[in-house]
């Protein structure tokens, strides 16, 4: 870039085109595995390498992904799609054709409404830790802007294979295994503004997509890929600008970053004079930079035609009603009901929803500790339960403390046999595998809160005598000497007396 793009003169607009990965055992026109790290084309059928004679034979498993997807957007199931022979030739494309969806595509329309702004939940990825989704959703007390975003299409089609180029010395090895592996290809209207909104509306589908449970979502695997289409045009102007497609984009990170230079890039360009040709470009993760790969293909220059070896599917609205009845919540409403429920608030129970297995979580620990507890389960998963996880890189499918545990003690805080202080020595025995629930570390350690108003008020009575100091400077008007003596009497007791009979009993003896 020659020149500092003055971004105040122009308006950018994106488009976003995803590849999700589905989660079927095998791929979709053969009965090849799909699992992630096999030895290069040991999972290439005779119809995955196209020899000749070979027929294509529908995964039923792939439609019924995709309606789930059509059903939890809004968009309209097809009564009956099509499949085609999108015609280009790669190494790694076998047939020298890719069997998609063109004019008749399986799911058209719908939407999605996602969080775009500042201390907003669309910044933060699902893999976040939660105590940092958290303090970032408590940043912003009201509601982030809501971005509504439409969805064109979404339509089923094979993967390609893979080259390699890294082990081979001037050759590029072809790699047949993903050649076949079903994919939901989810394209939007132009209607996003900024890399802010596209960010959010990747994390959301990324998070809709997996809780619907069509898609594992894991990006380093390539289960989850983006393509950005990226424009830029004057304030004012109604004709869009010429994009360039950015390819592959496999992390939220990338994201951002990629799409910031290509608009500063296409910016600076025409304001030096040049033009932009539509192009598909890579983005170089090592300089931060897009790259033109090819010059960018129209729908034309692909001849689409209908594939002859395989039928129209037809989807009848019964199957579509028979899927629909087993969809699972969406993370909309479950966050209504936990607000209108489990009386949280409404950056809780985002928080809460951020993946499926977290959810469950949190909800197998209310159902343990009972519904009045609510508040205290969706503390303590936010906050010491995400930290652990998060310090010791566990998945939450993989805590040493099950939700049966934690409603453990949640239980005994609510009745006052534990203090707060005393709950997390009990949690972190728990995690490092002492003890079955909070009743067996209380009892092996000598845990339990002495709550007896008798023996408090002897032992407020030892401290107020031991520290005259913090007494006077109380009655000074020294509030930090109070807390000093209720420091001083939980020492006491090593953490066990109850907090706030202790306060009480405190702020009575002082002001008689």
């Amino acid at each position: 870039m020659n020149s500092v793009a003055n971004f105040a003169k122009w308006e950018v607009v994106i488009g976003l085109e995803t590849h999700a990965q589905l989660r079927t055992q095998s791929k979709i026109f053969s009965g090849s595995s799909i699992a992630f790290g096999a030895a290069p084309n040991a999972q290439a059928s005779a119809v995955d390498i196209a020899l000749p004679g070979v027929l294509p034979v529908l995964n039923r498993e792939a439609v019924v992904c995709a309606i789930k997807f059509g059903l939890a957007v809004g968009g309209t199931v097809a009564p009956r799609s099509i499949f085609a022979r999108k015609n280009y030739f790669y190494p790694d494309l076998p047939k020298a054709y890719q069997i998609s969806q063109f004019e008749l595509p399986v799911v058209v329309g719908g939407s999605l409404d996602v969080s775009v702004g500042a201390g907003a939940e669309s910044r933060l990825s699902t893999a976040e830790p939660l105590h940092r989704r958290e303090a970032v959703l408590r940043e912003t007390p009201v509601p982030p802007p809501s971005k509504h975003i439409r969805l064109t299409r979404a339509h089923l089609e094979e993967d390609a294979g893979k080259s390699l180029h890294e082990d081979f010395h001037g050759k590029t090895g072809i790699d047949l295994n993903r050649a076949g592996t079903p994919l939901l290809e989810i394209v939007t209207e132009p209607d996003m503004r900024s890399t802010a909104e596209a960010v959010a509306y990747a994390k959301a589908l990324h998070a809709l997509v997996r809780w619907i449970g069509i898609c594992d979502g894991n990006m380093a695997e390539g289960s989850f890929r983006c393509d950005a289409n990226v424009s830029v045009r004057p304030f004012g102007q109604a004709e869009f600008g010429t994009r360039r497609e950015i390819k592959n984009l496999n992390s939220f990170r990338f994201m951002q970053q990629a799409i910031d230079y290509e608009i500063a890039w296409q910016i600076a360009e025409i304001e030096d004079g040049r033009k932009i040709t539509q192009a598909t470009v890579l983005f170089d993760p090592d300089t931060g930079e897009t790259r033109s790969m090819r010059s960018k293909e129209d729908a034309h220059d692909y001849r689409y035609f209908p594939d002859p070896d395989l039928l129209p599917l037809d989807i009848s609205p019964e199957w579509v009603a028979e899927i629909g009845a087993q969809m699972p919540e969406l993370p909309q409403a479950m966050q209504a009901r936990f607000c209108a429920q489990h009386e949280l608030s409404a950056y809780d129970a985002a928080c809460l929803t951020a993946s499926p297995e977290l959810a469950a979580y949190y909800e197998n620990t209310v159902r343990e500790a009972g519904i009045a507890q609510a508040k205290i389960c969706a503390n303590w998963v936010m906050g010491e339960l995400s930290a652990r996880l998060s310090r010791d890189e566990t998945d939450i499918a993989q805590s040493p403390v099950s939700p049966l545990m934690l409603a453990s003690i949640v239980r005994r805080i609510a009745d006052q046999t534990i203090s707060n202080k005393i709950a997390k020595e009990i949690f972190d025995a728990l995690w490092q595998g002492e003890g079955a629930d909070a009743d067996t570390v209380i009892d092996a350690r000598g845990l339990r809160q002495i709550s007896d108003v008798g023996a408090i008020e002897a032992l407020v009575e030892e401290v107020l005598a031991a520290n005259q100091k913090s007494v006077e400077e109380f009655r000074a008007g020294k509030e930090k000497a109070f807390n000093a003596l209720v420091g001083q009497a939980m020492k006491a007791t090593k953490g066990k007396a109850n907090p706030q009979q202790v306060t009480d009993l405190l702020r009575k003896k002082l002001s008689a």
